[in-house]
């Protein structure tokens, strides 16, 4: 893949576009394109955390994580409901771009939250991002359909990350092309 100019910060327009033309995320409109980030959407199947039949801890630092059951269609969030959802695009970072996720303002402002994992490290490839949404109303249900935008990325050049310690060689959720549950914490 030949690498863009060797410009460093965030990357804007022209620049995004050449990203999508040479296939770092795919799957992306010219319209997606805004001046300095890219608009994502939905793709169509999303976890959601099971109900037990008792209470239940989770212990983070034995890398336990919760029974999640996947599910297609419409993402329905009630009140304080949790759902791990995927983007239609595919990503492949080379080794001198990170990425950023953030939601849409119109989505924050409807009080859907987005749980802060949305960094991406250099050399992250072949996967679709994993959203971690949360609707945080007290008396409204949220829905989402595959398609539906979902948020937007961002995308910064720096200094190219040495393969020993990039994403591509240190990550544990590369070559995932759907929504992924959590493998512990490493």
């Amino acid at each position: 893949m030949q690498k863009l100019e060797n410009h460093h910060g965030i990357i804007t327009y022209n620049g995004l576009m050449e990203l999508v033309e040479q296939g770092v995320i795919t799957n992306v409109k010219p319209e997606q394109v805004n001046g300095a980030s890219i608009d994502l959407t939905l793709a169509d199947g999303y976890y959601r955390e099971r109900c037990p039949a008792q209470d239940v801890t989770i212990e983070l630092g034995k890398k336990e994580t919760p029974t999640m059951l996947y599910a297609t269609g419409r993402l329905v969030l009630r009140p304080g409901d949790f759902a791990l959802a995927a983007t239609e695009q595919i990503f492949c970072l080379p080794d001198d771009i990170a990425a950023i996720y953030v939601l849409k303002s119109s989505m924050a402002r409807a009080d859907l939250n987005h749980l802060n994992a949305g960094y991406c490290d250099p050399s992250w490839h072949g996967s679709a991002l994993t959203m971690e949404f949360h609707n945080v109303l007290r008396y409204h249900t949220l829905a989402l359909d595959p398609g539906d935008k979902c948020g937007q990325m961002y995308f910064f050049r720096g200094e190219a990350v040495p393969a020993d310690k990039s994403y591509a060689a240190r990550g544990q959720y590369n070559g995932h092309d759907g929504v992924q549950v959590s493998k512990g914490v490493r």
